[in-house]
């Protein structure tokens, strides 16, 4: 089975309409001008139209037959709410937070999450079908990729919590055969200028 290359990038910076500002049009232009040179065999999408006008956006910069397609599993969701035995190695304040952060979460809505969390790794991780490398984009959430970061990393499943992702900002990852998924790249904003980078990232995490 040969190597999957997964192309994770967050939407750009959204208005109040729920569609992309205007410096969100320039960080996705940006972006796709960034993977210009990269094989991608596919681009996906989550719903919302924050991810469909990024992923748009930036296939503008490709190669003109690339197949763009909607993936509900790349939505805005909740992957993961963790019961609270399974938080104690946790120190105390930080199980706090993570259970304050998570507490409006509905049964519902967990059950739901939970389950899109399951089909993107089902759809989205492990080595390439077929006889060639694969490499795939997909627009999605800051959840979603830090769920998907957790997952190839082999970290507990409460810890997509925690992994900031910034708009337009973008990370890889490898699935190879013969060994652990690799986390390539992580929230690289290199292909940003100054002034459009670390949008959507916690201020005080800011560098």
């Amino acid at each position: 089975m040969p190597v999957r290359h997964l192309y994770l990038a967050r939407h750009g910076e959204p208005g109040d309409d729920g569609g992309l500002t205007e410096r969100g049009l320039q960080q996705a232009a940006l972006l796709g001008r960034r993977l210009a040179g990269v094989p991608l065999r596919s681009v996906r999408h989550g719903p919302l139209p924050r991810a469909e006008q990024t992923a748009r956006r930036l296939v503008q910069e490709l190669a003109p037959d690339v197949p763009v397609s909607v993936l509900g599993a790349a939505g805005d969701y909740v992957p993961h709410v963790p019961a609270p035995d399974d938080l104690d190695s946790l120190e105390p304040e930080h199980r706090a937070a993570l259970q304050d952060s998570l507490a409006d979460v509905s049964p519902a809505e967990a059950t739901e999450g939970a389950a899109l969390a399951a089909e993107a790794l089902r759809l989205l991780t492990g080595p390439e079908d077929g006889s060639d490398e694969g490499h795939h984009l997909v627009v999605t959430h800051a959840f979603t990729i830090g769920w998907l970061v957790a997952h190839a990393c082999a970290a507990p499943p409460w810890r997509w919590w925690g992994l900031n992702h910034g708009h337009a900002a973008l990370t890889v990852l490898r699935y190879a055969p013969d060994r652990p998924p690799s986390l390539v790249v992580f929230n690289d904003m290199t292909h940003l200028p100054d002034a459009l980078r670390w949008t959507g990232f916690p201020e005080h995490l800011r560098l």
